[in-house]
């Protein structure tokens, strides 16, 4: 082997040199996962990978995780953070079962995650943080990377952090800024051995670090050395390339969840040609739809930052009776927060979406983990008789269709809704085809201004009230929290109304259903086992059910995006299947409600560890019962 000098820049770094041109393997997918310290950038590293990969063609999945400590200390097994993709020429559903490359950065993020790793796997190790003291930290007695209990994966231990010190020794930068470039380090050697250029990523990160170009330029040239490290060393005997997806042509673009359904709301907003009011107060993971919507104030946006959970909900409640759409979103607990605002959003009967993007809980529970937990909460959990929708998105994308049905549904009925996110699906990214706004469904909005028999608790055929703005003239009326008399509106006590309005109130939401489009089932229309699904569940039961076919197993799934009421021809398809398989990210709770409604069993598949199905797991259950 000879060597040569490569100059990136200022910056001038030794690097072995192939005698020969590296072929080139191609494989149908890839799942790739990075994991280092909270400080290391690996979310950074992941999102910007994902782009990468987007720009390419392929469809993908991602998932990052993070810890639940804002900084974990350095080196702990607990402060690991971490984002896995799987990007594929094929459609994905999910961010894969198991890495088939780790990229770690530290013993503690290679302990953690090496019983992820497939067997064969690739590691790629910053040898550099495999000191005496984080060896320690992380429980080893000796360096995996020297021991030989890494015998079973392929290997590559490569000093990242010395190398970045390397190639940024010119720059000027202090030793701190100079150790936050090596995220870009090793993001240039997966690019590199996966066949993506440069060009698009640099100027991302120009823009990205627009305000300090010194910062900016240090990271292009991490980013380029880790590149020509990868594109040089003998010990990389291949590259990888996956082709890129047949998809649908159209122009996509990558999202997660939460940004969109912050684009939902606004495109609920442009369809009713109403304005939209967001109150909220900040929680994981719900966040960063507050903050997407922040920076959409030029579509007729409000949104206010509230000093706690029920200041945001009343605020929110408020705008709707002034006459816009009303938005409030949560996570967990602060859903509990909101629960006496909820029964008083359903007494007054404005138009009002409340979304809730789940966490692993009781109290604060694991708030960056992920768990379908609060759907009784959503159904059941307020005082008195106090029904509301409620709909849950199945990934990222979804969530747009989502919001918009829950605005649409909201204002139709003149209630409130519930719409269920989870964090796999708030944090995740995938491809998102950008819809011509032609083509989205109607939302219509008619504000009462004739004064004439004007009753405010009159009802249309819907059992919807009029939606009246405050100031219409001749339309003046009181709204409250306490029981209202059946059309005027008025404070009542009398039994009888109370009842009537119970039951009315009911009704309604009941009535939703007539609105719910029949369901699909993929599969076989009757058999051997039905698998019913919810939200995130989505992509590991598509991918579940696809293999077990493919093992000659007789099994269909129906998935649910309305939750309450449930769709009328449900009862009709589950009577088609000797058995109903629900996997949930809680203890059962749909099953309890599949139960409760079709008096139907049901067999329970239960999952609360704050990570999500893997297919093989679903796979696997439906081969024990058919």
């Amino acid at each position: 082997m000879d060597t040569r000098t490569l100059v990136v820049e200022d910056a001038t770094i030794r690097t072995p040199r192939m005698s020969q041109p590296r072929p080139v393997e191609e494989i149908r997918s890839v799942v790739i996962r990075f994991v280092g310290d909270s400080g290391d950038g690996m979310q950074l590293t992941g999102n910007e990978f994902s782009k990468s990969i987007a720009r390419a063609g392929h469809d993908f999945a991602t998932h990052p995780d993070y810890p639940s400590e804002i900084r974990a200390p350095t080196g702990t097994l607990f402060g690991v953070s971490g984002y896995q993709i799987q990007f594929s020429s094929g459609q994905v559903f999910t961010s894969g079962d198991a890495p088939d490359v780790l990229v770690a950065m530290n013993p503690a993020a290679l302990k953690t995650n090496l019983p992820d790793l497939k067997h064969g796997g690739i590691i790629i190790a910053n040898s550099g943080a495999f000191t005496d003291g984080n060896l320690q930290k992380a429980g080893y007695q000796t360096s995996p990377l020297e021991d030989g209990s890494l015998a079973d994966f392929r290997l590559y231990a490569i000093d990242i952090a010395e190398f970045t010190t390397q190639a940024l020794q010119h720059t000027g930068l202090s030793r701190k800024e100079v150790g936050r470039c090596k995220n870009y380090y090793a993001l240039g050697l997966m690019l590199c051995l996966y066949g993506r250029p440069l060009e698009s990523e640099e100027e991302d990160i120009r823009a990205k670090f627009a305000k300090n170009p010194d910062i900016a330029e240090a990271n292009v040239i991490a980013l380029r050395a880790g590149h020509a490290y990868a594109e040089s060393a003998e010990m990389f005997v291949s590259t990888y390339q996956v082709r890129a997806a047949d998809i649908t042509p159209g122009t996509y673009r990558s999202l997660t969840g939460n940004h969109a359904a912050a684009l939902g709301f606004v495109a609920a907003s442009e369809l009713a040609k109403v304005p939209l009011f967001l109150g909220s107060y900040p929680i994981t993971p719900a966040t960063d739809i507050l903050h997407e919507l922040s920076g959409l104030k030029h579509y007729n946006v409000t949104t206010f930052q509230a000093e706690d959970e029920i200041a945001g909900i009343c605020s929110a409640i408020g705008a709707a009776y002034g006459g816009v759409l009303g938005l409030t979103t949560t996570s967990g607990p602060g859903m509990a927060l909101k629960t006496e605002a909820l029964g008083l959003a359903v007494m007054l009967e404005l138009p009002l979406v409340i979304t809730n993007v789940q966490r692993g809980g009781p109290s604060t529970g694991l708030p960056t983990k992920v768990e379908q937990s609060d759907l009784l909460q959503a159904v059941y959990g307020r005082n008195g008789e106090c029904p509301i929708p409620v709909i849950a998105a199945r990934s990222p994308a979804d969530c747009f269709d989502c919001a918009i049905e829950a605005f649409r549904i909201a204002v139709k009925y003149m209630t409130p809704v519930i719409f269920l996110s989870d964090g796999g699906i708030g944090n995740a990214t995938e491809p998102w085809r950008i819809p011509d706004p032609a083509s989205l469904p109607p939302l219509e909005v008619n504000f009462r201004t004739n004064p004439d028999g004007f009753q405010p608790y009159a009802r249309d055929e819907h059992l919807a009230r009029a939606w009246v703005r405050p100031g219409t003239p001749g339309m003046e009326h009181r709204v409250g929290g306490l029981e209202k008399d059946f059309l005027t509106g008025n404070i009542s006590h009398d039994p009888n109304n109370h009842q009537r309005m119970v039951e009315v109130r009911a009704a309604k939401v009941a009535g939703v259903a007539q609105d719910i489009p029949p369901l699909t089932v993929e599969g076989p229309l009757s058999g051997d086992l039905l698998i019913v699904g919810w939200g995130s569940t989505y992509g590991s039961i598509v991918q579940a059910r696809e293999q077990a076919e493919l093992a000659g197993k007789s099994v269909a799934h129906v998935h649910l995006r309305h939750l309450n009421p449930l769709p009328d021809d449900l009862g009709e398809i589950l009577s088609r299947y000797k058995t109903v398989l629900v996997p949930e990210l809680n203890l059962g709770q749909l099953s309890r409600l599949l139960r409760e409604r079709y008096l139907r069993d049901v067999v329970v598949m239960s999952k609360v560890q704050g990570k999500m199905f893997k297919v093989s797991e679903i796979r696997d259950r439906i081969l024990e019962l058919c």
